[in-house]
């Protein structure tokens, strides 16, 4: 039959009946026990076997010390463990003397919160029953244990500190004094134990002894440490002369506590952020239900889990606990602090508190796993903070903290994220006055914008509406609108964003602290991950991004289309980091605007040959990944289509901060994709932008030019006229032969898309002469067809197919096919007015094919619009329809007005010409 195996250290090593061996062997189990069920790395037990001088197999020793281990008893042996990281041993309930006592001493605390002292104090006497003598006795001294033994020692004049005031609190003083004595004469300087002697003494009618008691202390306390006794010390000292020491009595009846704050009157929106938590810390039972709400500041976390709290007061009947954890502070509450005020709010007091976090902690979670509350820990640090003060069972814990902490096990998370429109108008009706939001719907609504829907911000912004009766919503609207006074508008009494915002900022390190300045100046798009590392130059970027998102000071924005992960700043979380520091930052933003302009030089560059040259800037370009790069020029259009609106914010970044050159060559570089996808808003908008940054006259005769076309793109031929001869000037300033003759083309093209093409013809022929000089092939192509076109339109047929062709030819040497389709589609057009309707066919769908190849849409159009006026011509009224109405509907899209309206002619046409074949037919 097995005999039960008992572990002890409280005393000499012993394991049951084990003859344990050499001292090494039994060194190697008593780390185990003092760490039981856990693993003990195989370095801790290097340096715990070795302190002094290491073998030089150190590994093949520990197993050798491990085998023998294992072979002084089979119940050691099938209690090891081993697995990569070290040794463990398993220990169960009943087992081992340590755990004992530790489950003594906690149940010893609770049951006198309660109110049970008899029974607390058997708790005790067993507990300190299992001590044999001072902890591993028999075995050498060992520097790593010092801490764990020295932590050992204090328990257990804690534990008899304790029995012997629940024996004065019993009124058992005769049993109490005679063990007071020996106690002090060991330990003369614990206070708490003087207090229960003089209160012992005092009791059994001895109050001279009890006073001479306190002299003696106090003359100790002063000659020997220069100290006066204590407070509590001095408050027995002060009671037991006027006759009021206390006396045992009946427990106290236990107030269910209710520390929750009050709930915000005005609480707004969460309708499924409340029914989650509801749901999820309802479910507490044999583990403690946990749920965490993280989020920036001021997204109104304490208020949801208030709120929440309030919500669940019949879910947790013994009461509702609040702990502010000051994690934004430059002090964060530490666990013994944490849990002294939990256990003081159980009702533990005085000398029942225990004093190591370690013993702390074992009275909380016994007394937990007796009631069911909830316990809110609010302004959470870390997951490291929270980790020790979460109870086993029972209970249910709401945590809120500005860093995110997944790595807090069985635990539910919600990201809390600035309110909805609708959820953000209601709350600042609440607060403001509804009339006065209502009255003024605009206002408010770009009041909640420039709060970015925070609900903080909204708070204070509706304060401000209320505390001035005189104000029209107007005058905050215009107020919030100037982004680098905004935070020191949102201000109102002891409400304030930017503090709320600093409480995050100094929590973080500094080289975070660093990298948030700076992406605070990147403006309101989001940023992707290449870009953070082209601002901060540096490794480890990501590593720092991730500090800002667990923090909530960054967002995650998803990926972009390339798969790059996107970062965001609430807006006003930008504007408090731009104002954060003066650093220069003209370098780190050249580097984000160089590495943008590397990428879409690649994306343009894939697109097809264009008339409209970028500027040059000898600007180093910032090396970016070459498989994002890869990427961007698998799928160019794909790409500028997602990111050109980032590019033209990026253009008014560097405008913004001084890097015009930059600014303009990024502007120029996105026109043949704008020119390509007819996108005439933004490319009007960047120019504009780089034009006020432009500082020498090429750059901005170039963006005159480029506005230029724009202009002629919407019709406004004489205003696109003017800019053309604007520009021409401005480049032949300069001596630049190619942008005067580009330019001299444009005032050719205005006058022929004015109906005046024989006017139109000296400027082709003054762009053509110049780009001929100067061996500009691909601009020769193009000047040629413009004149061909004119030509076309005059009526001089020969004259427009000589021109013509050779257009055509020269770009089909050049390898420009978008100038080929343009080219077909005059061809076709010629031959249809010739009413060589099979030869113009044939050039127009050849057009036509090369044309949707590249993606260009509105040359499409054009193409099949003269299709359809050829089919209607020659009476092919069905086919005609089709192609007109699908290049109607294309004008229509792309917003081309005149190719609108050439397109409803056609219809109209064809309708008539299609009733009179009908009439002619029929009559």
């Amino acid at each position: 039959m097995t005999t039960e195996l008992k572990f002890r250290v409280l005393g000499p090593l012993r394991a049951g009946d084990a003859e344990l061996g050499g001292t090494k062997p039994r060194v190697l189990l008593a780390t185990l026990l003092l760490n039981a069920n856990q693993t003990v790395t195989s370095d801790m037990l290097t340096d715990v076997l070795w302190p002094s001088h290491r073998p030089r197999s150190v590994a093949a020793n520990l197993r050798t010390y491990v085998s023998s281990l294992r072979a002084s008893s089979p119940e050691i042996a099938t209690r090891m463990r081993t697995d990569r990281a070290g040794y463990s041993i398993a220990i169960g309930d009943g087992e081992l003397d340590l755990a004992e006592f530790t489950e003594h001493v906690a149940e010893a605390r609770r049951l006198r919160a309660a109110g049970s002292l008899a029974q607390a104090t058997a708790q005790l006497e067993q507990a300190l029953a299992l001590w044999q003598g001072e902890p591993l006795a028999d075995l050498p001294g060992v520097p790593a244990w010092d801490d764990r033994l020295a932590a050992l020692a204090e328990s257990r004049v804690m534990a008899t500190e304790e029995l012997l005031g629940l024996r004065v609190a019993e009124g058992r003083y005769q049993d109490a004094i005679a063990d007071l004595r020996p106690f002090l004469a060991e330990h003369p300087f614990r206070e708490s134990a003087w207090r229960q002697l003089l209160l012992a003494l005092d009791g059994s009618g001895r109050q001279a002894e009890a006073l001479r008691a306190y002299a003696e202390i106090r003359k100790r306390l002063v000659t020997e440490l220069g100290v006066e006794p204590g407070p509590e010390l001095r408050e027995v000292h002060a009671a037991i002369l006027k006759g009021e020491a206390p006396r045992p009595g009946p427990a106290a009846t236990r107030t269910v506590p209710r520390q929750l704050p009050h709930d915000v009157p005005d609480f707004t929106g969460r309708g499924k952020h409340i029914a989650a938590l509801r749901a999820m810390v309802a479910t507490a039972g044999e583990a403690a239900a946990v749920a965490t709400i993280v989020g920036p500041p001021g997204v109104g976390k304490t208020s949801l889990a208030v709120h929440v709290g309030h919500l669940l007061k019949d879910e947790f009947p013994d009461g509702q606990l609040y702990v502010d954890l000051a994690g934004t502070t430059s002090r964060p509450r530490t666990g013994k602090e944490v849990l002294g005020s939990l256990l003081r709010s159980l009702g533990v007091t005085g000398a029942a508190l225990p004093d190591s976090v370690h013993d702390r902690a074992a009275l909380y979670r016994s007394m937990a796993s007796e009631t069911r509350m909830l316990v809110l820990f609010d302004d959470a640090a870390n997951a490291t903070q929270i980790r020790g003060l979460l109870p086993a069972d029972n209970w249910g814990v709401l945590v809120t903290s500005r860093q995110r902490m997944a790595e807090l096990p069985a635990t539910h998370q919600i990201e809390l994220d600035v309110l909805p429109t609708a959820e953000a108008s209601e709350l600042l009706g609440k607060i403001a006055g509804l009339e006065r939001v209502t009255g003024e719907p605009e206002s408010a609504e770009a009041i909640l914008r420039s709060c970015g829907h925070l609900p903080l911000a909204i708070r204070i912004a509706g304060a401000r509406i209320a505390g001035r009766r005189g104000w029209t919503l107007t005058v905050l609207e215009r107020r919030l609108a100037d982004e680098t006074q905004r935070l020191s508008e949102l201000k109102a009494g002891e409400l304030a964003v930017r503090a709320s915002f600093d409480l995050s900022y100094r929590q973080l390190p500094a080289d975070a602290a660093a990298a948030f300045r700076l992406l605070g100046r990147l403006g309101p798009s989001a940023i992707p991950e290449w870009a953070v590392g082209a601002l901060l130059d540096r490794g480890g970027s990501a590593e720092l991004v991730d500090v800002l998102v667990d923090a909530s000071m960054l967002d995650m924005a998803g990926v972009d289309v390339i798969d790059q992960p996107r970062y965001l700043m609430h807006d006003l979380i930008r504007c408090y980091a731009r104002d954060s520091g003066d650093d220069d930052v003209r370098e780190p933003i050249s580097r984000v605007v160089s590495g943008w302009l590397a990428l879409t030089e690649q994306a343009v560059g894939q697109l097809p040959a264009s008339i409209f040259r970028p500027l040059r800037s000898d600007t180093a370009r910032h090396p970016v990944d070459k498989s994002i790069v890869d990427d961007v020029v698998a799928a160019p259009l794909r790409w500028l289509d997602a990111e050109h609106e980032t590019v033209i914010s990026v253009v008014e970044l560097a405008a913004n901060e001084g890097l015009g050159e930059l600014a303009c060559t990024l502007a120029t570089t996105l026109v043949p994709y704008f020119d390509h996808r007819c996108h005439f808003d933004p490319w009007q908008r960047v120019h504009e932008i780089a034009l006020k940054a432009a500082e020498d006259t090429r750059t901005k005769a170039t963006l005159t030019r480029g506005l230029a076309q724009v202009h002629l793109y919407r019709d406004s031929y004489s205003t696109a006229e003017a800019m053309f001869a604007k520009s021409r000037g401005m480049f032949a300033e300069v001596g630049d032969p190619i942008g005067e003759a580009f330019a001299s083309c444009g005032i050719g093209a205005a006058r022929y898309f004015r109906g005046r093409p024989l006017a139109a013809l000296p400027y082709f022929h003054k762009g053509l002469n110049s780009f001929v000089e100067h061996g500009d092939v691909h601009a020769e192509a193009y000047a040629r067809q413009t004149i061909g076109k004119a030509q076309l339109a005059i009526g001089n047929h020969r004259e427009a197919a000589n021109w013509l062709q050779r257009a055509l030819l020269l770009a089909r040497e050049t390898g420009d096919r978008h100038r080929e389709g343009r080219v077909l589609s005059e061809l076709g057009k010629l031959h249809g007015s010739r009413d060589e309707t099979r030869k113009a066919v044939r050039y127009l769908e050849m057009s036509l094919g090369i044309l949707r190849e590249l993606g260009d849409d509105l040359c499409s159009a054009y193409a099949l619009h003269s299709l359809g006026d050829l089919h209607t011509t020659s009476g092919d009224f069905g086919r005609a329809e089709v192609e007109v109405r699908q290049a109607l509907a294309a004008f229509r899209r792309l917003k081309d007005r005149s190719g609108e309206e050439k397109a409803a002619w056609t219809l109209n046409l064809l309708r008539r010409r299609r009733n009179t074949h009908l009439e002619h037919v029929t009559g």
